[in-house]
């Protein structure tokens, strides 16, 4: 695997050797040098047309291009997918679903059954839309929540975000304005604020949290008919309100599977990144990797030879780079007792491995001063999670995830989607009013098969007979949380 990534490091260097001596510019013995530097204003950034490129040349440089690429075209293709849709929908009657520049807001949490996006949590009514500011600049509401916990999520296609909606901003009730790369518009009076995206296409999804009590979950539903996401020139100062219960059900697909739709295909990736690469511009230090891949992708449209090259390229890496990426414990960096997290999400920056490992594990998380999350596939001991054995999770007294918004703890089958169960609960935490501590303080969870005893009930995390993983999640933590001062028990065996 090591060979994999000598070509990065080439670019590396390439981009570390970018400061430049420029013509007069006077050396150490007060001579004047001419400029040699390889890196300014029209040279190439990759090979020169026509440069042969050998057989393993062309295969580093599309795995690269494959680990690079592969969250931006994932998203590209939820856009392409989506924008046949008319109208917000439910699909498989639980998913929200909506064209791009359109919100579809659920009602309740998310429920067994979903695939669209892995690792939902059972804790926050969730919304989602695709932003496409080719169209025009969006309008996004935000009704008065009151003391209830809330955050949008706003990501370019990077999935790195650019806005600041939530609780822990002190966000104020309003319209904001979320504009693309070339917008230059007039802002009209009655926008409270506007963030500019520096890609064209991104995500929205709204967060509200709620819990399990019924009286809440009836009290959410007005505010959550508030949040709308509409184009500018909808945009008339006034609020716009609707009707989630009456939005329409899409069947789920007669094949639906048990992972989470393949929204990146190897077969054809190298077919579709010549799109994203126009759709994502550079960011500062990638011009020398964007011209690697380039040069590669020209030479592919007229050797069919280098074009299998790199298809072949793209099957290997998702079978061999990126699957491993789905496992929690290869995700971030590793904690004691086998837990693992990551400290950039959604500021992922030239980070690539981490932002393809998110997306792909769990794609869309938020900032880290959003939330923290903590995973999970072994015990203690280091073996694997599975439905066969009883586990506890314990927090010691005051040990319970600090936090300003809500934690919990969630259950994930080998597929990372909740895993149906007689009582429906596919996660522990804040929202659970009942939970039951120690004598001593401290706080037990019962991750097992069965129920436990009748004393337990309150504290049972069901899991399935499978493999599974577990997953902590903390909104708004406190600083100990981002900075891994405070740290999740072990599981261990019950």
């Amino acid at each position: 695997m090591k060979k994999i990534f000598i070509p990065l490091l080439a670019v590396l260097l390439l981009i570390s050797c970018k400061k430049e001596t420029t013509a007069g510019d006077r050396v150490g013995n007060g001579l004047v040098t001419e400029d040699s530097s390889a890196v300014k204003t029209g040279i190439p950034a990759g090979p020169v047309a026509n440069t042969i490129l050998t057989d393993e040349y062309v295969k580093h440089i599309g795995t690269l291009a494959y680990l690079w690429g592969w969250p931006m075209v994932n998203i590209h293709n939820r856009k392409v997918t989506f924008e046949k849709l008319p109208e917000p929908v439910y699909g498989g009657g639980i998913v929200p679903l909506s064209p791009p520049n359109q919100l579809c807001m659920l009602t309740d949490y998310m429920q067994a059954g979903e695939k669209e996006v892995a690792c939902p949590n059972q804790d926050v009514v969730y919304g989602f839309g695709l932003t496409d500011f080719t169209k025009d600049a969006l309008v996004v509401q935000v009704p008065d929540f009151g003391d209830r916990f809330w955050v949008y999520q706003v990501c370019n296609q990077r999935t790195d975000g650019y806005a600041t909606l939530g609780k822990m901003y002190g966000t104020k009730p309003g319209f904001y304005l979320l504009t693309g790369p070339k917008w230059n518009g007039k802002v009209p009076d009655g926008i409270t604020q506007v963030f500019k995206c520096d890609t064209d296409l991104g995500v929205v999804i709204p967060r509200v949290f709620q819990t399990d009590d019924p009286a809440d979950k009836k009290s959410i539903q007005p505010l959550i008919q508030k949040i709308m996401m509409y184009s500018l020139s909808q945009f008339d100062g006034k609020e716009k309100t609707k009707d989630w219960t009456k939005i329409p059900v899409l069947p789920s697909p007669a094949k639906a599977g048990n992972e989470e739709t393949k929204w990146v295909k190897p077969e054809v990736y190298f077919d579709e990144l010549p799109a994203i690469l126009k759709e994502v511009p550079p960011m500062p230090g990638e011009e020398a990797i964007y011209g690697q891949i380039q040069s590669v992708l020209a030479a592919a449209a007229k050797d069919p030879k280098i074009k299998a090259i790199l298809k072949q390229a793209a099957i290997e890496a998702d079978q061999k780079l990126i699957t491993p990426l789905f496992q929690f414990s290869n995700v971030g960096y590793p904690l004691k007792d086998n837990w693992t997290t990551q400290g950039n999400g959604a500021q992922f920056g030239l980070d690539y491995l981490t932002r393809t490992a998110c997306a792909k594990a769990n794609i869309f998380v938020n900032k880290p001063n959003e939330t923290k999350y903590f995973y999970q596939d072994k015990d203690v001991s280091g073996v694997r999670l599975h439905g066969n054995t009883k586990y506890t999770v314990t927090f010691a007294k005051g040990q319970v995830p600090p936090v300003k918004g809500f934690w919990s703890l969630t259950l994930y089958n080998q597929y990372h989607f909740f895993s149906p169960n007689s009582i429906n609960r596919f996660s522990l935490g804040t929202k659970n009013k009942d939970l039951k501590y120690n004598a001593d303080g401290s706080l037990t969870l019962y991750v097992q098969n069965t129920p436990p005893s009748n004393d337990k009930l309150s504290n049972w995390l069901p899991s399935p007979k499978e493999t599974f993983s577990l997953y902590i999640r903390c909104y708004w933590p406190e600083d100990r949380v981002i900075k891994d001062s405070w740290l999740p028990p072990a599981v261990t065996k019950g």
